[in-house]
């Protein structure tokens, strides 16, 4: 995996800690719904989405699918599945809030949905509604589903 220049940090994240902070964010979106049912932004936000349905009795879970792609200076985005309707009643999960091109092509889609990720940057933290916790912007997370196997 090779590190942008522009991260001066590294972080690994592992399964405990992302199920701990998915847990948390689940007791903080408890007050905020009822919440009809969650839209996973794939991939990212797969697992916690997971984990938030069953902490908060959700059984309707659905996925929204983005594919980002880039030469390093250039990030182009396309939608390969959205949902349909405002979003309203409806919790999208992610990951991480970066830059925020993701959630901001989210947002269009579904304007009326509540937006939650584990972890949020400054660039793309005012797109987010809850989140659990702040991270630098130059720091690059690495989750458990994308590090590389350990052999």
């Amino acid at each position: 995996m090779d590190l942008d220049p522009s991260f001066t940090t590294t972080l690994a994240l592992g399964w405990d800690e992302i199920h701990a902070d998915a847990r948390e964010l689940a007791r903080r979106l408890k007050d905020r719904g009822p919440f009809l049912g969650i839209v996973a932004v794939a991939r990212g936000g797969l697992v916690p989405a997971a984990i938030l349905a069953r902490e908060l009795h959700l059984r309707h879970v659905d996925t929204i699918c983005i594919a980002s792609y880039g030469d390093g200076n250039r990030h182009q985005m396309s939608v390969l599945k959205r949902i349909e309707g405002s979003g309203a009643g409806m919790l999208v999960v992610d990951d991480l809030v970066d830059t925020g091109d993701t959630a901001r092509m989210v947002r269009a889609m579904l304007p009326a949905a509540h937006y939650a990720t584990l972890y949020a940057k400054p660039a793309g933290r005012p797109l987010v509604d809850t989140f659990v916790k702040d991270m630098p912007q130059d720091l690059w997370l690495v989750f458990p589903w994308d590090a590389p196997e350990m052999v």
